[in-house]
């Protein structure tokens, strides 16, 4: 199998080390890419947050697709179609379109979706009830910007950090403070999903790979007086502020947040030989 140098890829993303970002130096590459192998017939879709594969038949191998976190493409939704618990959405995306079949995954604003066809520089993907209640994909209309990634191709750069595309839930801008040369947000995070971040560490936040400059976990404490929800911060430097809807989302939008499964793991893990 060829795998293409990266270098070559259209497009760049760098991220600057803003001096509160703990780990993002100069002039990383957006990994780009697409699954390991179209497949060969148009799968039933099942794109969900807990589990982003593709049901195909029993002979077949089911791939997971990862992603990086470092945004391609800022696309434009040009319909959400609504079926009661489902939905279908369809997105223009030149760029991360170009090449795209039935099958392939493309994250949407953080969320792992499966391609269920692709012409004209848009895609469309089916989103099922578990997505629409996990994301904020579900408030999205013709005209909304969203966050596009394709998949980490393998022997790719990994520029962010390990992306699933399994969005754990939602946030909620709480504010924004704009500096001199980047903008610190702000960003209420639920109670179960605060255990897993730590400063320093990296969250996605709509997709887009971040690093915590600084968090609290108020909401934990049976002292709070006011109920302050638990919340992390965020630094996003110029080009993230350019190049993702981070840069246009105000106080009190919605966002979606995965955070670091290498944790979730951990946990599971101690739980299990505690009862062991």
């Amino acid at each position: 199998m060829t795998v293409r140098d990266p270098a070559e890829a259209i497009g760049r993303l760098t991220r600057w080390n803003s001096g509160t970002d703990g780990n993002s130096p100069d002039g990383r590459k957006h990994a780009r890419g697409r699954a390991l192998a179209a497949r060969q017939a148009a799968p039933r879709v099942r794109a969900i947050p807990g589990a982003c594969v593709r049901q195909v038949a029993p002979e077949e191998n089911e791939v997971d697709a990862v992603f990086t976190g470092i945004v391609e493409e800022l696309g434009e939704v040009v319909a959400l179609e609504e079926f009661g618990d489902a939905a279908r959405l369809t997105v223009r995306g030149p760029l991360v379109t170009a090449g795209a079949s039935a099958g392939d995954s493309i994250a949407v604003n953080g969320v792992c979706l499966t391609v269920t066809g692709a012409s004209g520089g848009t895609f469309s993907a089916d989103v099922m009830g578990e997505t629409l209640s996990r994301s904020g994909l579900g408030a999205l209309g013709a005209g909304s910007a969203v966050n596009l990634e394709r998949p980490l191709r393998l022997g790719g750069r990994l520029g962010g950090h390990i992306v699933q595309g399994h969005v754990d839930g939602t946030g909620t801008i709480l504010q924004r403070r704009p500096g001199e040369h980047w903008d610190v947000m702000r960003i209420a995070v639920p109670p179960p999903l605060a255990r897993y971040v730590v400063e320093k560490g990296s969250i996605a936040v709509d997709g887009v790979s971040l690093t915590v400059s600084a968090l609290a976990r108020v909401g934990s404490h049976s002292a709070s007086p006011h109920g302050e929800p638990d919340w992390v911060e965020v630094s996003l430097i110029p080009e993230t502020l350019a190049r993702t809807t981070l840069g246009r989302k105000q106080p009190g939008a919605t966002v979606n947040l995965e955070v670091d499964m290498i944790a979730k793991y951990v946990e599971r893990l101690l739980g299990e030989g505690a009862r062991s």
